[in-house]
């Protein structure tokens, strides 16, 4: 099976990419009025906040404020990693095109890849900070979000790393082009 061109393994996976974007699109659509919805049912159904309350387990200080802060954190957190993660899809899938047309050196995917790569490693600087704020909101809850994560720095630079040769690849095509 060939990995470049209609009909390939790029191809395919482009198809994938497509639909796991739209479903991303709908899923940030979704999180985004959930997070207003439950901000608002807080805010008219003070119930809610002892009923929430009760299932996090939270001790000490439950008020409106403290829940709704750890609500509105949540939520935002949610939106930022959508979006982070519909960032990596658009781009991927603009790769993907170019693979499936069958140029995979194309300038546009040095500047994508990069993205990739920088979008990556501010999801992961959000997760420490999603880590801060929850430990600041409600300091007696453990939150179970790992320290330092190797794999997602290790991924970063991968994605980096790979951006470089893609943009040696379009160097050396583009030196093809101008010898013959």
């Amino acid at each position: 099976m060939r990995a470049l061109g209609p009909g390939s393994v790029s191809s395919f996976l482009k198809i994938i990419l497509d639909v796991a974007y739209f479903i991303i699109i709908a899923a940030l659509g979704g999180g985004a009025l959930l997070t207003v919805v439950a901000l608002l049912a807080y805010g008219f159904v003070p119930e809610a906040f002892q009923q929430a309350a009760t299932k996090l387990r939270l001790e000490g200080d439950v008020s409106f404020g403290r829940l709704a802060a750890l609500a509105a954190t949540l939520g935002l957190y949610g939106i930022f990693y959508l979006g982070s993660l519909l960032a990596i899809l658009s781009r991927l899938r603009m790769v993907f095109a170019t693979l499936t047309a069958g140029d995979p050196f194309h300038p546009e995917n040095i500047r994508r890849l990069r993205l990739i790569g920088f979008v990556l490693a501010a999801m992961e600087l959000g997760r420490y900070l999603l880590n801060a704020m929850l430990l600041a909101i409600a300091p007696d809850l453990s939150w179970n979000l790992d320290g330092f994560n190797i794999t997602a720095w290790f991924s970063v630079l991968v994605v980096l790393v790979l951006a470089e040769v893609f943009r040696e690849g379009a160097r050396l095509r583009n030196e093809a082009e101008l010898t013959i």
